[in-house]
């Protein structure tokens, strides 16, 4: 993981008014709640008392009692009220839960993974994305992979003619991105199996945010040609757009080995002047991720979960020309790490370092909670 930047851990939406929301993100155990102003909060899931997870609590007005024996925390994280104690019982300073720096954008809500700040940065997320006022639909799903290696495989795109076949969803794609009217379609299949060969490669830095477009071609074939455009923004974000479609995508550690994805495709704008509802413009994007997590993670993932080493980084791969979005991602994702204070790479219990090897007293891979802040600070967005 690479600290000190916002991490998408949910969708606004699944974190409602009525009861807490548990999530395990980065390792965590996290609850999640909203007091009676709709102010979001994120707390740590374990009860101080006697270990219980409060995301099976319940909302007390402004507080957040946990489902053993109703302790209340506020959203500062202290203990206000211990019910065997009674209305005026001592309760002990340390009875509190961790809080922690969340924030609410573009329809996601952000975790800040890092060191305590009195000015934190503002969540990055590209124009490319945060400017868009089209219909979309957001579905969210784990993966048991390595969140660098899900980055991976939306890094290239030369793959999709190889892994993305002979399901009869994949019909769909041989007539979208390579039939045509003459044929009426026909050829999609021919067409789309020989799309294999990247042209006109090109590699923007921008910050933290990587552009690259490129030509996915049918080589001796000048007709069978599908622009792409792939934005990646660090720690985990891929926009994709090309003429078929056109998604973004947030990747999230959970932990070690699974990675959280939240998955949003916009409409059709070929379609939009024909539907007005924007429930019915949000019908066929509802589909289109119902089919991409049936069937194209699926193929993407019977190849993914079987790679080795389970985590990318410098030297494990051996890239070719057309890799360099890939390999930059790999370049710079090490320098953030090393700029953060932390060397190596691997796997607890694979006999390799820990993912943060700096010890100074103090987990580096964990964010500072924000005990002893203030109940609008912690609540914040």
């Amino acid at each position: 993981m690479i600290p000190d930047q916002w991490y998408a851990i949910l969708r606004s939406e699944d974190v409602g008014t009525k009861r807490p929301t548990g999530a395990r993100r980065m390792g965590l155990e996290l609850v999640l709640w909203r007091d009676t102003a709709g102010r979001l909060i994120c707390q740590s899931a374990r009860c101080p008392h006697k270990g219980a997870n409060m995301a099976d609590g319940r909302l007390r007005g402004d507080t957040l009692g946990c489902p053993y024996h109703d302790f209340r925390f506020a959203a500062d994280g202290q203990c206000t009220l211990a019910p065997c104690l009674g209305t005026g019982g001592r309760i002990p300073k340390s009875m509190r839960l961790d809080t922690y720096h969340v924030r609410e954008r573009n329809g996601l809500i952000w975790l800040w993974w890092g060191d305590d700040r009195e000015v934190l940065p503002d969540v990055r997320i590209p124009p490319e994305v945060a400017d868009r006022e089209d219909v979309h639909a957001t579905s969210a799903w784990q993966q048991p992979v390595h969140y660098t290696r899900y980055i991976e495989s939306l890094l290239d795109f030369y793959h999709v003619p190889v892994v993305h076949r002979d399901h009869w969803f994949n019909v769909l794609d041989y007539v979208g991105w390579s039939g045509t009217p003459k044929k009426l379609g026909l050829d999609g299949r021919r067409r789309y199996l020989a799309m294999t060969k990247v042209e006109d490669s090109r590699l923007e830095v921008d910050g933290t945010t990587l552009r690259h477009t490129f030509r996915l071609v049918g080589e001796g074939d000048p007709t069978n040609v599908a622009p792409m455009s792939v934005t990646f923004t660090f720690p985990g974000m891929v926009h994709i757009h090309t003429e078929p479609f056109d998604v973004t995508i947030w990747m999230t550690p959970v932990d070690d080995e699974h990675t959280q994805v939240l998955f949003r495709w916009y409409e059709d704008k070929h379609l939009a002047p024909l539907l007005r509802a924007p429930s019915l413009r949000r019908v066929l994007p509802k589909l289109a991720l119902f089919a991409q997590k049936r069937v194209q993670e699926v193929q993407d993932m019977n190849i993914v979960t079987r790679i080795e080493p389970r985590v990318t980084g410098r030297g494990v791969n051996r890239f070719v020309a057309v890799d360099e979005l890939n390999a930059k991602y790999v370049v710079m994702r090490d320098q953030l790490r090393k700029e953060a204070g932390l060397v190596g790479e691997g796997a607890v219990g694979e006999g390799a370092a820990d993912d943060g090897a700096v010890d100074d007293g103090a987990d580096p891979e964990k964010p500072a909670a924000l005990n002893g802040a203030s109940a609008e600070d912690a609540a914040k967005v």
